[in-house]
């Protein structure tokens, strides 16, 4: 009985012992939890500072760029307007440079009609004639301009137009050249102006 008294006092001593114990334990875990949630907040207040730097450096780079950007339209659009200036300027260059070679074929053409009106002469005339004629022939040819075979005497519509038909008894004569009317140029394998012809049929 007195063993049984004695072991109850122990247990009843343990009891609160026990308690304090575990209220401590609990203390404990209290006072973590509040450290838990400030690491917690402490990463994500890093986090967020962390991507408004990213923010920002990206809308520097943005704006970098688009002002780059903007200085390469520009120069685009100036070297545009450059070429086409210098492209405008080609064209009416090489204009003015066959006009000019032209200048020397009406230089004599004038002296030509001068020299007729005071010579009764027809065949000094037709000679002079066929002189200008010649120059001017091969002044064409070193621009690239010649005129079509006169051999060539089979119809071709990239090349001869046909101002009239006419009908042909023999057979090996339809479709063929009876006549050019107005002659055809070529410059440089490119049609200048098409034959005007009479074709056979």
């Amino acid at each position: 009985m007195e063993k049984t008294n004695h072991r109850q006092n122990q247990d009843n001593a343990k009891a609160p012992e026990e308690e304090m114990n575990a209220k401590a334990a609990g203390a404990d875990i209290e006072d973590v939890a509040p450290e838990a949630e400030t690491v917690e907040e402490a990463e994500a207040v890093e986090e967020t500072d962390s991507l408004e730097k990213k923010v920002e450096e990206l809308e520097d780079q943005l704006a970098k760029e688009k002002k780059e950007y903007l200085f390469l339209m520009a120069e685009f659009d100036n070297f545009r307007k450059r070429t086409l200036k210098e492209k405008s300027e080609i064209i009416r260059n090489a204009g003015e440079n066959v006009l000019k070679g032209l200048l020397p074929v009406m230089d004599d053409f004038e002296r030509g009609i001068k020299a007729s009106e005071s010579t009764a002469d027809s065949e000094a005339v037709k000679e002079g004639m066929v002189l200008i004629y010649n120059k001017l022939k091969k002044y064409l040819a070193q621009n690239g301009v010649k005129e079509f075979d006169p051999a060539d005497d089979t119809f071709d519509a990239d090349r001869h137009e046909a101002i009239s038909v006419v009908p042909v008894p023999d057979e090996s004569k339809k479709g063929k050249i009876l006549d050019t009317v107005e002659k055809g140029y070529m410059i440089n394998d490119k049609v200048l102006r098409h034959a005007k012809v009479v074709v056979g049929q």
